[in-house]
């Protein structure tokens, strides 16, 4: 028999302890990372500065390696067509010269694009930046919205946590921070407080058993946010097949971002929503009664 998940078999205290602990480790990781690089997330030559260099041919990887021994190459990608895209640190204006005349001695047709490292901080600064904005203005509309502080707070706990177990899990398989997952980032936190807008709204606004609501929607829920999955993965297999190396980054942090936004908006979320309707929300929120009004429906004092 498969696994199902039925959202009203555990209790809050369950349904929230496997994702507290995985955000436990994924901050820990992330600061590990800010310590040695100065970004929760290892920084791409966009961020660091560097040079890319794209060239066509049929050379191996390891002959490529060999042909550029003494430069600080970092990476060689795959592109279409025999595409070769390498990646090299920073390094002194007179070892650049140089590489850039080996280049073209063999490659005569590759394309060399140098960026800065004062470059590099600037549009670190400002992706780092558009993160942070957004997240407020997401929490601000958010607040607004619901005015109430603990299902508030439930959402923009979820969109935190799903950003932060995503930029350690880059780190873990080695995507670097760059311009195009930067974007995915700012896209991940729209589909991450869809799916839990969609479970606040159904728990808060409707009227019926917690129980009926909750399942609901996660019906609702999981049926949006696999379709969103299904899109991105047929995006992610196109891009790989085609070595499209940018879509490919963009589609592998979407699906990343969206397999934890369903743990922690059906887990982290719904367990919230649920201890703060059964705990604290009353009968107005639940469509239910208190014990007390019931004992006064049956005559008692």
């Amino acid at each position: 028999m498969g696994f199902t998940y039925d959202v009203n078999r555990y209790t809050p205290k369950q349904m929230v302890i496997i994702p507290m602990i995985l955000l436990v480790l994924a901050l820990i990781s992330i600061g590990i990372t800010m310590a040695q690089t100065g970004l929760p997330v290892k920084p791409g030559i966009d961020f660091s500065g560097g040079t890319a260099v794209t060239v066509f041919t049929t050379d191996s990887s390891d002959q490529i390696s060999a042909y550029f021994a003494g430069y600080p190459l970092v990476g060689i990608e795959e592109g279409i067509n025999n595409g070769k895209y390498l990646t090299f640190s920073n390094m002194p204006d007179a070892q650049f010269r140089t590489l850039s005349e080996r280049i073209m001695a063999k490659y005569p047709d590759a394309k060399v694009d140098q960026i800065g490292e004062a470059f590099g901080k600037t549009l670190q600064s400002q992706a780092v930046l558009a993160l942070i904005f957004s997240f407020i203005g997401m929490a601000i509309v958010v607040f607004i919205t619901f005015r109430i502080f603990v299902p508030s707070v439930a959402v923009v706990l979820s969109a935190f946590a799903d950003i932060v177990m995503t930029g350690a899990a880059m780190n873990v398989i080695g995507i670097p921070l760059t311009l195009p997952t930067t974007a995915a980032l700012l896209m991940l936190i729209g589909y991450s407080v869809d799916s839990d807008i969609l479970l606040t709204m159904r728990t808060l606004k409707r009227q019926g058993k917690l129980e009926e609501k909750l399942a609901g929607a996660f019906h609702t829920g999981i049926i949006m946010t696999s379709t969103a999955i299904a899109a991105v993965a047929a995006m992610w297999v196109v891009s790989w097949y085609g070595q499209v190396q940018v879509i490919n980054m963009i589609a592998s942090v979407l699906l990343i971002g969206l397999v934890f936004d369903i743990l922690n908006t059906w887990l982290t979320n719904a367990g919230i929503i649920k201890w703060y309707i059964t705990k604290k929300g009353g009968p107005a929120l639940t469509g239910g009664t208190t014990p007390r009004q019931e004992t006064k429906k049956r005559g008692g004092k």
